[in-house]
């Protein structure tokens, strides 16, 4: 099955500092992102949707900036493509303003219910941080 990557930007109201752990820890993002979300030995976390765990990897961190996590039941174990998804936060030096740029590359190929998703997402994300 053929991988599609959506990739949306939000403007938050919340510097780096106060969103990072939002998307980085398994407390932060039981919150926002996933019913529940257990933190494992080995850099992996269990993210929980509708009752079904889904078992994914921290691949990379930089503190305040960005982490991205790939799932390991998506395409099989030995497969060479994961699904991910990727948290970059930026800062506009002109603005000031601190976007989340959302990378999700999963088999989920409608774009519009992606981005209704994310949005319904974002929306709970930035009730918690105050945006």
């Amino acid at each position: 099955m053929e991988n599609y990557k959506f990739i949306a930007e939000y403007e938050l109201r919340a510097s780096p500092k106060v969103l990072f752990p939002y998307i980085s820890t398994a407390s932060g993002l039981s919150q926002w992102f996933a019913q529940k979300v257990n933190m494992r030995p080995d850099h992996q976390f269990d993210f929980y949707w509708d009752n079904e765990s889904h078992l994914a990897r921290q691949v990379s961190i930089r503190q305040n900036k960005s982490v991205r996590f790939e799932f390991l039941n998506g395409n099989g174990a030995d497969s060479e493509e994961h699904n991910y998804i990727d948290f970059r936060v930026d800062v506009s030096e002109l603005t000031q303003s601190t976007f989340l740029r959302i990378t999700d590359y999963s088999s989920n190929t409608d774009p519009d219910e992606l981005k209704s998703l994310w949005n319904s997402l974002i929306d709970k994300l930035k009730e918690i941080v105050g945006s």
